[in-house]
């Protein structure tokens, strides 16, 4: 007489063998999502590089600044790189935001999202974040000590003077990439821990040259600050890969 179907004790192997070879598969299948989403990242950071020197063809020569100010009578508006927070006084004050310098006010905002970041903006406003741009010798800007952005042609060694990357500081982004050692430009910064890299892709962290390369770099340097979060830290112990030489 045939048997139909199995017994209680196959169906525990079964079910147990399974479970074993999903085991074994899900950290494979971690692997290629976070590799993919490590990919996806480098992409957006060349984009920005890109769109930094479209800034600068048609804007005097110059790259985008970190922020800008505009303020009359009726309007309001923070131009950051990334995002523009502004406010019509005649349309109720409410923050509209939009795409920043950078982008000149057009473009798919998406781009400042990094696929592996979950934290939060630390930014009124953004809808997407994730990137930091360097501020201590590229793009400056109001509040800082020189506020004009430098041209593409000081940047004597573009394979070493990083433009953006990873922004992270402890659950949130920072938009304003800062070099371990105080720049000439950002001299009298204090908080200079807060602009420091997220090492979020497996360890690693995604930076863009000036040169357009975009690369994955694992060394994390604290430079001259204690107990920094595990997941953070600077692309270098000094400044050399931040300035302009």
């Amino acid at each position: 007489m045939k048997r139909a179907g199995f017994t209680v004790v196959e169906l525990l192997v079964v079910m147990t063998m399974a479970f074993l070879l999903m085991a074994l598969a899900y950290p494979a299948v971690h692997f290629g999502i976070e590799e993919g989403r490590r990919i996806g990242c480098l992409s957006n950071l060349r984009q920005m590089v890109a769109a930094a020197y479209t800034y600068a063809a048609n804007n005097g020569g110059r790259f985008p600044p970190g922020v800008a100010y505009e303020i009359d009578g009726r309007r309001s508006a923070i131009h950051a790189w990334d995002f523009s927070t502004v406010r019509d006084w005649d349309q109720g004050g409410q923050p509209q935001v939009r795409p920043g310098l950078l982008w000149e006010g057009a473009g798919d905002p998406r781009v400042q999202q990094c696929p592996s970041f979950r934290g939060t903006a630390n930014w009124s406003g953004d809808p997407y974040t994730g990137y930091n741009y360097n501020v201590s010798y590229v793009g400056h800007g109001a509040g800082e000590a020189i506020t004009q952005p430098i041209r593409p042609s000081q940047i004597r060694n573009p394979s070493t003077c990083a433009l953006f990357g990873d922004g992270e500081w402890e659950g949130g982004a920072n938009k304003f990439m800062r070099s371990p050692l105080p720049a000439p430009g950002d001299a009298h910064f204090s908080g200079r821990y807060s602009g420091t890299q997220g090492f979020r892709h497996r360890g690693m962290s995604n930076v863009a040259f000036a040169d357009g390369r975009a690369e994955s770099r694992r060394d994390r340097y604290t430079g001259p600050y204690e107990n920094l979060p595990p997941n953070v830290g600077f692309l270098s112990e000094d400044n050399h890969l931040y300035d302009l030489d």
